[in-house]
This record gives C-alpha cells, sequence and structure tokens, in this order.
C-alpha cells in the first residue's frame, strides 16, 4: 500500500512540474509606480515578451463588493494594443458604451472590442491606440467606464504613474502606427 501511495505521489509532482511553462510562470519582472513589466524573452521568437499590467479595484452595478480589474498593454500580432479585464461580464462588441479619461483632460467614447467571454474590453484600433498611449505616457489617473444593455455599469480608476516604462516596454518593436486610409476603388464599368 505505501508504494502505491509514493508512486502517485512522485506522479503528480512530476505531472505538476512537466506542465507548466516556465515563461509563462515565472517572476521575470520589474516594476515602474504600480506597473508589472514582463522582462522574458519568448522561446519560439526569441524576441521579448511585450506586455505591462497594472491592476486596480473596478465596480459594477450587478456586484455588491469591489472585483479586480487589469489593464494590459502589449503587441499582439506585431500591433500594439490596450486590453481590460474584468471579473465579471462587462458588456458585448453589440451592446456597449466605453469611455476612458485621463486626469482633467477631456474624455473619450470610444468602439471596443469584447472578447467573447463578455469580460474583456480590448482597444485595437491603430488610432484609438496610439491616442490612448499619448495621453497615458503623462496621466495619474486613468477611468475607464462601459456601460452595457445587458450587464449594467463598470467602473475601474486605475493610478498609471510610470506609464512611461511600460510603454516604451511594449512598444519598443510593436510602435503604434495609424495607418494611411485606403485609396477608394473606382467602381467597374
Amino acid at each position: 500500500m505505501g508504494i502505491k501511495v509514493s508512486v502517485i505521489v512522485i506522479a503528480v509532482l512530476l505531472c505538476g512540474c512537466a506542465t507548466r511553462d516556465p515563461a509563462v510562470v515565472s517572476n521575470d519582472t520589474r516594476r515602474a509606480g504600480n506597473w508589472q513589466i514582463e522582462t522574458q524573452i519568448d522561446r519560439i521568437t526569441g524576441a521579448p515578451l511585450e506586455s505591462a499590467l497594472l491592476v486596480a479595484p473596478s465596480s459594477h452595478s450587478a456586484e455588491p463588493f469591489p472585483k479586480k480589474a487589469t489593464l494590459q498593454l502589449a503587441c499582439f500580432n506585431k500591433k500594439p494594443l490596450v486590453r481590460f479585464s474584468f471579473e465579471v461580464k462587462v458588456a458585448t462588441t453589440r451592446s456597449n458604451e466605453f469611455g476612458y479619461r485621463f486626469d482633467d483632460k477631456p474624455g473619450h467614447q470610444i468602439a471596443a472590442s469584447f472578447l467573447g467571454n463578455d469580460t474583456v474590453a480590448v482597444i485595437d484600433s491603430a488610432a484609438d491606440v496610439t491616442q490612448f498611449l499619448n495621453e497615458l505616457a503623462d496621466g495619474k489617473t486613468l477611468y475607464v467606464r462601459i456601460r452595457s444593455l445587458g450587464f449594467g455599469r463598470t467602473t475601474a480608476e486605475f493610478n498609471v504613474e510610470g506609464a512611461g516604462a511600460a510603454i516604451a516596454a511594449t512598444t519598443a518593436h510593436c510602435p503604434p502606427v495609424i495607418e494611411e486610409p485606403k485609396p477608394a476603388r473606382k467602381p467597374r464599368r
């Protein structure tokens, strides 16, 4: 009986070690203000993983207690993006108002995409990402508000001090570029 238990314990321990990629669970990060900036190297491309995270409490109209919200700057498919994740469903792509404001600057209502689980909002339009990063660079506080017909209202306030280092780390190989509009095609005759 004792040998069987020992074999099972060893097998469980080995399975746990073998299944986790060290780059996913690594503590190779540095801090800038409240930002956590990844410093790992991607094992596939050999390039730095370009990501910076910031966590803040959020409130939701259907939840009695604050939940966690995460702001992430990242490079995905060689394009910068801004990603917000929440612990509750916040909106769908078809039913949302996404707005944000830095400090005392005028706020913006922009189009955001919501991923399939409705807990993640993504700013990926080149013009919107550029505007966001430009204001983030010297911002102190970011207030985000999401309204949805199906899920109510969600807000989060992030202390974004130290964002300059986060922006530099996430755009080093992935600069925000506003693409020129493509010329309209002439109709065929």
